[in-house]
């Protein structure tokens, strides 16, 4: 059986990283022409135009979407076989990464995460930065954080993007709440005030989408960045609070008076991922930690 031309994996890769064929070419030093006819070849190869045309730019097709994890996995491994000098000394590696992400991740795989560092490389530090506004490109670009964890990363065509994990958005409330009182639909579920977590302040978001083909709209009396802080709010007064499931053993492990229940709307699953800088793509150190984060996180908490 003949193999495949492992050069087009390559520079399949480097397509759907780029997002263009000038791109692509700078990145393995070859002209736009020569790029072009690679992808040529590997439209053949796939039976697929990968990349098709909108406007002035080039998007990827749902199948090049469906493959890129896959593409970059490859491309690593085999990128492995041929370095050399490369490992990482974890017992006695001394470095601090820095994370940057959301209170709720932190409770779900903070003390997780560290214990399966220390199980390898006990001299390292893990610290954990809080999310702020409007400047996620710029941590990552200079260097000051490692990763970027979030469900929600618009980032430049240049930074790296690895799913996690997947959840989905329930409801949370006080246990004795009179939303509980009766079916739960979409008009009773806007119909009592709520809690927005963002770190931008943002009211609306999918919920208001959603809850608009019903003709119905809630209000948003509480606006918090801290999905722990919200939690706290709901014992005592009747907000609900819409969040991630997988946070629902947290929620039992506090102790508080709270019960969830299923949004009445068609939400789409979230996913959550790591995002870092090129710079540190190959960093063997840097390497093993996104691997580690990657396993820790495959035990999803929801289930």
């Amino acid at each position: 059986m003949q193999l495949p031309d492992m050069n087009l994996l390559v520079a399949l890769d480097a397509l759907l990283d780029e997002g263009s064929v000038v791109g692509a070419a700078q990145r393995m030093n070859l002209s736009p022409a020569a790029m072009s006819r690679t992808l040529g070849r590997i439209r053949e190869a796939l039976g697929d135009p990968v990349l098709v045309r909108a406007g002035r730019g080039l998007v990827p097709t749902p199948r090049a979407l469906a493959l890129r994890e896959q593409v970059s996995a490859l491309v690593e491994q085999a990128g492995q076989v041929f370095r050399s000098g490369d490992a990482v000394d974890l017992p006695n590696l001394e470095r601090a990464f820095n994370i940057r992400t959301n209170d709720l991740f932190i409770a779900l795989y903070g003390a997780q995460l560290l214990r399966m560092m220390h199980e390898q490389a006990p001299r390292t530090v893990l610290r954990f930065v809080p999310e702020t506004g409007g400047d996620d490109d710029a941590v990552l670009r200079d260097g000051r954080t490692d990763l970027l964890i979030s469900s929600s990363i618009d980032l430049g065509p240049e930074i790296k993007v690895q799913s996690l994990f997947h959840t989905r958005y329930i409801g949370l409330a006080r246990r004795d709440h009179p939303i509980f009182e009766a079916p739960i639909t979409p008009e009773r579920f806007a119909a009592y005030p709520q809690i927005s977590v963002s770190r931008r302040g943002r009211a609306n978001g999918p919920i208001d989408v959603e809850l608009a083909n019903f003709k119905a709209q809630r209000r948003v009396a509480l606006i918090t960045p801290s999905f722990h802080s919200a939690m706290f709010s709901l014992p005592d007064s009747d907000l609900i609070l819409p969040m991630p499931a997988n946070i629902l053993n947290s929620v039992a492990k506090l102790g508080l008076p709270l019960r969830s229940f299923e949004i009445p709307l068609s939400m789409e699953r979230v996913t959550v991922m790591q995002a870092w800088h090129p710079r540190f793509h190959h960093d063997p150190a840097h390497r093993w930690l996104r691997q580690l984060l990657k396993r820790c996180c495959s035990a999803d908490p929801e289930r």
